[in-house]
């Protein structure tokens, strides 16, 4: 690597004045000429047959250009993608407006087009819908049985995907192991909440707020029956996504089909309640977990049985299977068993959200860790050192398949737990115990590993301007993590460029390479590396003009400290400004072709395994079952940090998110499908005052998969901070006998566990 000044320095985000003035641009500022406005008539049951749409009053309201059902669509479309390929589209799928039945409460029937969004608004409900409800299979355990409502017709089972590692001695383990444990524990479903609902607009080029512009262009191609070179997707500043913008969505089909059909800009922006009955939760799934260890804490087997819950129409059935991938941690576990059992119900689908499949892993294997630890009265940090796999271990191949990469884990624990203050805590634990104070003390630990980097490529391209300025493309899309400000530091860096004038440009299929987007933190990893290789042929390239303009052979040519110089004539040196100027003249040799630029692609080996260690201090008024959570620290390895002061604010957001999975966040549905939790009175989501100021602290155990030494970031805050919360809550309660409690930990949850203790 280059000598680098600009990467892991904490530098101001190149992305926030236009943002923090107003100036950015999201889907909802989009105005075009002659645009008009869409609102989507949806389906106030969870299943049930359609008779017939009665569009006459919607269609003569003043301002309404046309209303539009899934019957007049029928033959011009394909089916919304989902999971399983070409055989689940015939048989689990939809079309962008449904026809016959629909599904889950929020699918939508039909489309309103008129000249503002207000006029819209009014006339779908004026959009009569004549319906024939039916049985609902709407909680995840009642889907599974044999007499339950059946989400498609034809099937024998709501169970629809399964998968199953088991290792060969695994039974003969837990029949001899001097101890064993069980326990249910319950992942419950949650929302995305990015503060930008999704909306998207099309005239008739698509714009639409995703992680996954290229994915988009090539799914809208598929469904809209046109070539994938006929389609633009442009993703503009992206208000978070979480997950949830990771998918292509009926609405973005319907819109952009509507706008080719007349010929004329549209755009429809959800509203937060559409965005709760129609957008991908994340999470639900109900997990058995057993244990077999012996006296001194030691793992020596592990069965989980994931049951996950899929929804209706999911976009994909990988997420128990992630689950299956991490189920043993961060832990040397020689024998185990992972079962999914993936489950459609009449609800909205269940897919990515931060961690994807991951957090609950580890959720399992942590509350798993601690109640061994309790059972063998043991210290839960100890247990924890003594299962770890050792660093001479790796590569080390998990018993699921997983082969992680680098890792240090008791370093990282024994820097949290300094960091903490761990003995101290536990002292102070002690004497409130001794005092019978009114207010109960937990100490929560949680070790975690997590698989990112995902491929199967990402693109990059890096053009110096001829004024020696830079412009970057790169195939990923952020919606808020700050790329442009690391991207730009790694190309500084790189090639010499003035930092300040280092432009990103992402999220458009028509001006930059394919891509393939932002989602399991891989914008960095996997990202950052094409374009660290695209900005290696500019710094090749740059050489040989160089040697050109100083009359010197290319191998004779160094790039250091920001410049390109002749090896041990430091005073004879270029800058990029002036190399660039000449690539871009008249005045190169035949051998050296005209312009400064690169593009690349990085297609990485594997999987890359970041890991940390969070430590949750929390106090529980013992009359009402209230928590404060006191204190939390954060000691992740996310290998170097590119740039510090993002990875701060990512484990700030990440912290957030799964804190507030513990003791707030669930999503609720009544027995008839409907959802409870449907607006932002309803779903409680943790705010500023639920945090104390948190501690973040790092160790560096770089990959050897990437050329950045990069590992993620983006996720790994969410899947440490549930378990260790949760943990603590269960630490504190410990003098009342209690084992375990599912999320979230609200205080009447606490305050009942108590008083039936």
């Amino acid at each position: 690597m280059v000598l680098r000044s600009m990467v892991g320095a904490s530098v101001k985000r190149k992305e926030d004045p236009s943002l923090i003035t107003g100036a950015g641009q999201y889907v909802g500022d989009i105005k075009l000429p002659g645009m008009c406005h869409v609102a989507f008539a949806r389906s106030p049951y969870a299943h049930a047959n359609i008779v017939s749409i009665d569009a006459s009053a919607a269609a003569n309201r003043d301002g309404v250009v046309a209303v539009i059902t899934g019957d007049e669509m029928r033959d011009q479309w394909e089916a919304v993608p989902v999971a399983g390929g070409d055989i689940a589209l015939e048989k689990y799928s939809h079309l962008a407006l449904s026809v016959d039945r629909v599904r889950h409460v929020g699918e939508v029937v039909a489309a309103v087009i008129a000249t503002s969004a207000e006029v819209a608004e009014d006339a779908v409900d004026e959009v009569d819908v004549e319906w024939e409800e039916l049985p609902a299979a709407v909680d995840l355990l009642s889907a599974c049985e044999s007499d339950s409502p059946k989400v498609f017709d034809g099937l024998e089972s709501n169970i629809i995907d399964t998968g199953e590692k088991k290792s060969d001695d695994v039974d003969e383990v837990f029949a001899g192991a001097p101890h064993t444990l069980s326990q249910r524990m319950l992942s419950q479903r949650v929302a995305g909440v990015p503060m930008e609902v999704r909306a998207v607009a099309a005239a008739p080029d698509a714009v639409t707020g995703t992680q996954i512009p290229h994915g988009v262009r090539s799914a809208l191609a598929t469904v809209l029956r046109l070539p994938e070179n006929m389609l633009r997707v442009i993703a503009p500043n992206v208000g978070g996504g979480f997950g949830v913008k990771n998918q292509l969505y009926p609405e973005e089909i319907a819109i952009a089909k509507l706008a080719l059909r007349f010929n004329r800009p549209l755009k429809w922006a959800g509203t937060r309640v559409e965005h709760f009955v129609s957008t991908t939760h994340g999470r639900s799934q109900i997990a058995d977990v057993d244990v077999a260890f012996d006296g001194d804490g030691t793992i020596l087997g592990f069965r989980l049985h994931v049951i996950g819950e899929l929804g209706a129409y999911p976009p994909f059935y990988d997420i128990a299977h992630l689950t299956g991938l991490m189920a043993s941690g961060n832990y040397h576990i020689p024998s185990l068993h992972f079962k999914a059992s993936n489950v459609f119900t009449n609800t909205v689908a269940v897919a990515a959200y931060r961690g994807a499949g991951r957090p609950e892993a580890i959720y399992y294997i942590e509350r798993a860790i601690d109640m061994v630890a309790d059972e063998l009265g043991l210290d839960a940090a100890e247990v924890r050192r003594r299962n770890y796999v050792k660093p001479e271990q790796f590569p080390y191949k998990t018993p699921t398949g997983s082969t992680y990469d680098t890792g240090e884990y008791a370093k990282n624990l024994s820097t949290a737990l300094n960091t903490a203050k761990y003995d101290e805590l536990r002292a102070e634990q002690a004497q409130r115990r001794a005092q019978g104070s009114d207010k109960l003390l937990g100490i929560g630990l949680a070790t975690y590993v997590e698989m990112c980097g995902f491929g199967p490529f990402e693109s990059g391209q890096v053009r110096v301007e001829p004024s020696g300025t830079v412009t970057v493309y790169t195939g990923t899309s952020p919606h808020g993590q700050g790329l442009q400000t690391t991207f730009a530091q790694i190309v500084a860096d790189e090639i010499g460029a003035d930092y300040d004038k280092v432009v990103v440009r992402h999220g458009d299929t028509g001006s930059q390479p394919v891509g393939v987007g932002t989602f399991g933190s891989r914008s960095l990893a996997i990202g950052g590396s094409a374009i660290v290789r695209s900005a290696g042929k500019v710094r090749d390239k740059a050489i040989q003009i160089a040697a050109h303009m100083l009359e010197a052979s290319p191998g004779d040519i160094e790039f250091a400290e920001g410049e390109y110089r002749v090896k041990g004539v430091p005073s004879r040196s270029l800058s990029l400004d002036k190399i660039a100027a000449r690539a871009y003249s008249d005045r190169l040799p035949d051998d050296i072709d005209t312009g400064l630029e690169a593009t690349d692609f990085f297609r990485p080996a594997d999987f890359i395994y970041p890991f940390g260690t969070h430590v949750a201090v929390v106090e529980i008024e013992k009359d009402t079952g209230v928590i404060s959570l006191r204190e939390f620290y954060s000691v992740d390895d996310c290998g170097p940090r590119i740039s510090p002061l993002l990875v701060e604010g990512q484990i700030h957001g990440g912290l957030a998110q799964g804190i507030g999975q513990a003791l707030l966040e669930e999503i609720i549905f009544d027995e008839q499908g409907q959802l409870l939790t449907g607006t932002m009175m309803d779903y409680a989501m943790p705010r500023a005052d639920n945090f104390p100021t948190f501690t973040i602290d790092k160790t560096v155990t770089e990959t050897t998969l990437n050329p950045l030494g990069a590992k993620g970031i983006g996720e790994a805050a969410t899947i440490g901070s549930t378990p260790a919360v949760v943990n603590a809550v269960v630490d504190a309660l410990e003098p009342y006998g209690l084992r375990h409690l599912d999320m979230p930990l609200t205080p009447r949850r606490i305050w009942e566990a108590m008083q039936s203790a």
